[in-house]
């Protein structure tokens, strides 16, 4: 029986810095819906700005990492304790849970004792692993708004409520500008990644793929889009002085993507920001052996990229572990460069993703949808 407070507020839980974006975008359409709606609960400045009461920051959660999960496990046990506190004080209307699983399905199992109805927005990828866990979803969550294509057919099979809204990235890009910008046919983009390990091992294979392409292609030129937090001294180390090469900012990747023929990428959610805006890349992955060996046992998809994953098929070729290397790059770098056919069937594929991605409105419609299904509860 589901008996959240109709006078009471949302409760939106998100333990990280994107969560808090998407967050802060809900909250703003939320009102759009039903101006007179109040937020509460877990976030950060983003949601804070839009006009919710933050109780708790989101830093509660989002520094613990791997490595500090068994020294922060009283301190989340309490966390846990005092927002189990505070739901059964203020009876939430329902909670809003985005992204975040390993903090929010303990939520959304208070929440389910409490008799409280729980939306899932921004649904956690249990669909790459541990896909057991919809079982537990399904037992503790109303509806699932889920924002990638493949995910709703996934979350159906365990006989999930779920919706799929579209991707929040399509309200980000200014795609209409993005699309006006001329393709540099010499430019190529360089994403290394955002970690060192990530940059000191993938870096140095992108830089001799440009040594080896500067003996029939000496006319091209490389650009790199720095990640937050990486310091440009370690990528100029990195890279050959004798091969022209620029580093931008991370306020420009949109630009920049769009400018180059093509980009040499580290595998990650850029990858999805690169398709959309229409730029093919070439995938590279590298991680520990004992990493690659677990993540063979626990990880059920075809492919490491998200732009692969919502086609079904290779568009991004993708070079994991030992295929990670200069002279298999270098083959995919030169049919795009030396066969026009090859490279305009990929930049097709690409149109195709984004009509699958959906328009922008994501956030709207996952508002309506939760505002909507609270009016037939009588919340």
């Amino acid at each position: 029986m589901q008996t959240g407070n109709p006078h009471g507020p949302l409760w939106l839980n998100v333990g990280e810095a994107s969560g808090d974006l998407h967050g802060a975008e809900l909250i703003k359409r939320l009102k759009q819906v039903h101006p007179t709606v109040e937020c509460t609960g877990m976030g950060g400045s983003a949601m804070k700005a839009e006009g919710m009461d933050i109780r708790y920051s989101m830093k509660l959660i989002s520094l613990v990492g791997l490595t500090e999960i068994l020294s922060g496990l009283p301190r989340i046990l309490k966390l846990l304790g005092r927002i189990k506190h505070d739901l059964k004080e203020i009876r939430p209307r329902a909670i809003i849970l985005i992204d975040c699983p390993e903090f929010n399905f303990r939520i959304a199992k208070i929440a389910k004792k409490l008799g409280i109805p729980v939306y899932y927005y921004i649904s956690p990828q249990i669909w790459a692993w541990r896909s057991g866990r919809a079982n537990f979803l399904r037992e503790h969550v109303r509806k699932i708004i889920c924002i990638l294509p493949f995910e709703k057919p996934f979350y159906k099979r365990y006989g999930m409520n779920v919706d799929y809204v579209g991707h929040p990235l399509m309200d980000v890009l200014p795609l209409e500008k993005l699309d006006r910008i001329e393709v540099d046919h010499n430019l190529i983009g360089l994403l290394p990644g955002s970690r060192k390990k990530e940059v000191s091992s993938l870096l140095p294979e992108f830089a001799e793929v440009a040594q080896i392409l500067q003996q029939d292609h000496p006319n091209l030129k490389y650009v790199i889009v720095r990640a937050p937090g990486m310091e440009k001294e370690r990528l100029l180390s990195l890279w050959p002085a004798d091969i022209p090469m620029e580093i931008v900012e991370p306020g420009q990747r949109y630009e920049t993507f769009r400018s180059c023929k093509f980009l040499m990428a580290a595998s990650g959610t850029v990858t999805l920001e690169t398709s959309l805006i229409g730029t093919p890349a070439i995938i590279a992955y590298k991680i520990s052996a004992l990493s690659a060996f677990i993540g063979r046992m626990l990880i059920h998809v075809d492919f490491a990229s998200l732009p692969n994953l919502i086609l079904g098929r290779e568009v991004y070729p993708e070079f994991i572990q030992e295929l990670a290397k200069a002279e298999h790059l270098v083959q995919t770098a030169r049919k795009w460069l030396d066969d026009e056919t090859a490279y305009a069937g990929v930049k097709r594929e690409l149109v195709e993703l984004r009509s699958m991605v959906g328009n922008p409105g994501a956030a709207l419609r996952a508002a309506k949808i939760i505002i909507e299904d609270l009016a037939e509860l009588g919340l």
